[in-house]
């Protein structure tokens, strides 16, 4: 009778729903606000992750998204150089001592705010980007905006304590997803040290799961009496790639042991799954076009997040159009395919045409309506 208790016991838990799994597993988070997230955006996992509150230098993810959205715009080179203004060498806090009218690359100074935290650094490129800071934060709003972070508003480019100067676990992870999609980012997040004005200046990186966690690729640490110990960091295993953000943490230790814990379940219990057809798309057909099929394909065709479990194994669902009228444009959606686990939609990716096809002039229907008439 015991050992039946003790099965229907353990088939109770392992029946629960997905919130409390992951509270079940992830018990020991300290930090009072955290977040997981893939890099498509979707949250994992939630501890108060909508919590306004200061965020100190992981202000400088979006400071670096603007940054590297110039440089790969043209509008930035890494080898352009930036001169400190007054403003900038006034910051205080983690810095590189900039001084007045000393002028460092792009580069340089981009590894100084991803590697030790540069306050003079992030406020200097603000004002190569926009001209003067408080534009850049304009900016910076602007970003945050389109990224549907709602919880944020940005008052400085560097994540001194300001009134106002709040964003959250959630809003932190989505930004940090936007900016770990720039590859070059991982090049300078991952640099454990590094020297500046020809090796007279050593940094050292001040994100120590780098030392400590398999699969990190950054990305920003922060602190200030007010915001507490905060964290955004990246990860990636098995084609997995995750964001864990903790904030208000006591201690360093501590912020990475949750930064760590909470890594660990995404990659314990998620899996990167690209999703293909179960069997090739067919074409579509076109009325009045100058062919009379068009080819298709998938827009997106990234991976997606799923749930590991064996038992919820993805189901894919293909509609398309039965015909389209011409004239058909090439990317012009067609159909849908729906990814769903568990009774659950996890992704809808849109099928579009993968060719233009013009209408059919009047030469054309002539020649069309000849040749049919012709078969008969």
């Amino acid at each position: 009778m015991k050992k039946i208790l003790c099965l229907l016991f353990a088939a109770f838990f392992i029946c629960l729903p997905l919130k409390a799994a992951e509270e079940e597993t992830l018990p020991g988070i300290k930090a009072p606000s955290a977040a997981l997230m893939d890099i498509n955006g979707e949250a994992l996992f939630e501890k108060n992750a909508h919590e306004k509150r200061p965020i100190a230098s992981v202000t400088k993810v979006m400071t670096l998204l603007l940054v590297f959205e110039e440089i790969d715009g043209g509008a930035l080179s890494l080898s352009d150089t930036v001169t400190a203004s007054a403003h900038a060498c006034s910051m205080g806090g983690s810095q590189i001592w900039l001084e007045e009218g000393e002028t460092l690359s792009v580069e340089d100074m981009v590894k100084a705010v991803v590697i030790c935290s540069a306050n003079d650094c992030a406020v200097a490129l603000a004002e190569k980007v926009s001209g003067t800071e408080d534009a850049f934060v304009a900016r910076m709003n602007e970003r945050a905006k389109e990224l549907s972070m709602n919880d944020t508003h940005f008052v400085n480019a560097c994540g001194l304590d300001a009134e106002g100067h709040v964003s959250s676990a959630h809003d932190v992870a989505v930004m940090s997803c936007e900016l770990i999609k720039h590859e070059k980012v991982k090049e300078y997040a991952t640099i454990w040290q590094d020297t500046l004005r020809g090796g007279e200046f050593t940094m050292t990186n001040t994100n120590k799961l780098l030392r400590s966690y398999r699969g990190i690729t950054g990305l920003k640490t922060g602190f200030t009496s007010k915001a507490g110990y905060c964290l955004s960091a990246t990860a990636e295993k098995d084609g997995l790639s995750l964001c864990a953000v903790v904030l208000g943490g006591s201690a360093a230790k501590e912020r990475n042991a949750d930064v760590s814990a909470i890594l660990d379940y995404g990659f314990a219990n998620y899996v990167s799954f690209t999703p293909t057809p179960d069997r090739p798309l067919m074409p579509v057909k076109v009325r009045m076009g100058e062919k009379e099929f068009v080819p298709v394909e998938l827009s997106n065709k990234g991976p997606v997040t799923l749930r590991r479990a064996a038992s919820d194994k993805p189901e894919k669902t293909v509609t398309l159009e039965d015909a389209l009228k011409a004239p058909v444009k090439k990317g012009q959606k067609v159909g849908e395919m729906t990814v769903t686990q568990g009774g659950k939609t996890v992704s809808r990716i849109d099928i579009v045409a993968s060719s233009d096809v013009p209408r059919l002039g009047f030469g054309g229907i002539f020649k069309r309506l000849f040749r049919t008439a012709t078969m008969r």
